[in-house]
This record gives C-alpha cells, structure tokens and sequence, in this order.
C-alpha cells in the first residue's frame, strides 16, 4: 500500500506541473517554456515598432498566478539593453530604422508561484531590420529641424553625395495620434528639388516621439533612406526677448529688465543668457527670471550695453535651441565734454539771470536818484522865485 500511495502522488505531482507547462526533474526543479511566435512588427510607423508573442504551452489552466514577461530590446550597435516586465503579450517603443532590430523575452512565475523562487523560461528571439537600397552616399545629409516659437515646425537637409541630377528627396512624419504616415504638404525648393519641409499646425505633438523618414528617387540608382527621432518640445526655438531697460539704480548697481518672448511658451519656460559689456570688458550671466541686478565695477565706466537671448529651461524639455539676440540696449556716461557743457549751460542761464537783476536793480536806482534830484531841483527853483 505504502507503494501505492507514492506512485499516486507522483502521478498527481506530474498531472499539476503538466497542467501549469512545468516539468519535473529528478531534483523537482520546476521549468517553464518561453512564450511562443515571437515576432518585431512594423505597421509603417517610420520606426514605431511592435513587439508581439503568444502564451508558453500548457499555461491555458494557470489561473492561480499572473504569468509575466521579461523583455530585453535594443538597436543592433547599442551597447545596453532595454528592459521592461509585462503581463501582456506584447509591447511598443522607437527605434532608429538606420540600425537593426534585437530582441529577447523569456516567462517569468513569480515567487508566489514557485514556493519562493522566481522561475524563467529560456529566451526567445527576434531580430528586424528594413533591408537597405541604394549606397549610404547617396542618402540626405544635414537635416535640421527647428520648432520655432512652440508653433511652426521646419526642416531643412542637403542632398546626398554624388547623387544624379535627377534624384530628389520627400518626407514622411507620423507621430502618436496620427492614423498613419502622412507626406509633406508644403516642400521648400531650391533648383526645383525638395530641401525642406513646413509643416501644417500639428496637433498635440508635445512629450511624445516625432518619427521621419526621408526618401528618395532618381531614375539611374536607387537612394537610401534616413529616419529620424525626437520630441519637438527638445528642438523649440523661441524669439528673443523684447523692450529692454537699463537702469542706473545707484553710481554701483545696474539693474537689467526685458520682456518675456512672445507668444505660447510660459514664462515659467524660459532661461535666458545676458552679454553685458562695460566699457571694453565682456560677462556672460545666466538667469531664468526677466531681470536683474548686477555690480558694476568701476563707476567711472563710460558705457554700459546688453543684449538677452532666451531658451526653453531643463523644467519644460531636455534640450532646445538659442533664440536670436535681441536688440542692444545702451547706458552712456558722462564725457568730460558733456560734463562742461551741463555744467555751464544752468551757471550761463543763472549768470544771465543774476546780471538782469543787478541791471534792473541799477536802473531802477537811477530812477529813484532821477526822481530825488528833479524834486530838489524843483524846490531850489521855487524858492529861488520867492527871493
């Protein structure tokens, strides 16, 4: 009997590890199988990819425990791997379309499972790549795309090297939102081929992957193409600052003001850079406020100028790009010239002033005198009529 009952239990111990796709080995470590039909997706996202699989065998009965997945990807010349864990059975994310594809996954049962232990399968793999056409020469160079002002989005390349004449290039950009690819509407030009796009008013581009792609066609080769990711809050480009002030608070202190940038940007967005010139001497001061307060160090300086520049700051995107210099705005000293010139110009009108005093005061004592001495030359005369 006692013979018996071991070999039920077995038989119960193999019927549990089959129906949860484990297995039994003479030292009862439990195993699992890797997910099946592992596969890379394009849907023609210009580089958003799709990573997707199904179940491991024998896992339709594992009700008891939430069955994960451990997954590992990256582009073919990156030297780490990303790694997510999921319960679902696929998962989404960018990549450079220039490079390869890689990637692996294997099942995880967590410790509640497996009496304390985590268990993983094997791995499975997976590679993707888009098959190259034309020579690497021959695709676009230089691309530079700008989001000016938070609003209107332009990118510029030049052709590629040693390309025939005919050849010219077009641009495609999706973004998460989009139903699919969508071509460039409005091409810049330059001796009739495509050096640039202007973008219509994208709608909720923001903290999100923008992918393009730029293909291109010539009648005697074939021209590869470039892909493209960022995020356009990284590249912003905002216009300068406006209506500055400078301000001599006291014979040391200059005190700086500007207007924020216009348009959609925050003000709590930006950072700015000062060039200050003294004299012949040149600072550069950084603030994220649209003011300040700075020491001057000499007060016999004879000119003082600024000019700002503004950029969107680490607390509204990872990167962006300089806005332009703003116009100059100038403090000029006093020259010795100016210095005669102020002081003589109130000491010549109070000069004047004080001599027309002094003339009205005399001619006005010659009239009192005049008068004394035509009245006493009355009297004299009268008496003299008397006698």
């Amino acid at each position: 009997m006692a013979f018996v009952r071991l070999d039920i239990r077995c038989l119960y111990t193999v019927l549990i590890c089959t129906s949860f796709g484990c297995v039994l080995s003479s030292n009862t470590e439990i195993k699992v199988n890797p997910p099946l039909d592992f596969e890379i997706v394009d849907p023609g996202y210009l580089g958003y990819i799709s990573m997707q699989w199904k179940p491991p065998l024998s896992l339709d009965n594992f009700k008891e425990c939430t069955v994960e997945y451990e997954l590992k990807y990256r582009n073919f010349d990156s030297k780490s791997w990303k790694t997510i864990i999921t319960t679902n059975l696929y998962y989404k994310d960018g990549f450079d379309l220039n490079k390869g594809i890689e990637a692996k996954i294997h099942t995880l049962l967590p410790e509640q499972c497996t009496n304390g232990s985590e268990v993983y399968s094997s791995w499975s793999e997976a590679t993707y790549w888009t098959p190259p056409q034309g020579r690497v020469e021959t695709k676009i160079q230089d691309l530079d795309c700008e989001y000016y002002n938070w609003q209107y989005l332009l990118c510029s390349w030049k052709p590629g090297v040693d390309v025939p004449f005919d050849t010219d290039y077009n641009l495609f950009y999706w973004y998460e939102g989009l139903d699919q690819a969508i071509e460039c509407a409005e091409y810049m030009t330059s001796n009739g081929k495509n050096t640039g796009c202007r973008f219509p008013h994208l709608k909720s581009p923001d903290y999100k992957n923008f992918y393009i792609c730029v293909n291109g066609s010539s009648q005697s080769m074939l021209i590869r193409s470039s892909y493209f990711i960022f995020q356009l809050q990284n590249i912003v480009k905002p216009l300068p600052p406006e209506y500055l002030s400078l301000t001599m608070k006291d014979s040391n202190e200059i005190s700086l003001k500007w207007n924020v940038p216009r348009g959609p940007i925050p003000e709590r967005c930006f950072f700015y850079e000062i060039l200050l010139t003294e004299d012949y001497t040149t600072w550069v001061f950084t603030t994220m406020e649209n003011e300040m307060c700075i020491k001057r160090t000499s007060n016999k300086s004879h000119q003082i100028c600024f000019l700002v520049k503004s950029k969107v700051n680490i607390y509204c995107s990872d990167d962006g790009i300089w806005s332009e210099w703003s116009e100059e705005e100038c403090w000029k000293g006093y020259t010795w010239k100016e210095i005669v010139i102020y002081f003589m110009i109130p000491f010549g009108f109070i000069s004047l002033f004080v001599l027309l005093v002094t003339l009205l005061l005399l001619y006005k004592q010659r009239s009192v005198l005049e008068t004394i001495f035509d009245s006493r030359r009355e009297v004299f005369t009268w008496q003299e009529t008397l006698c």
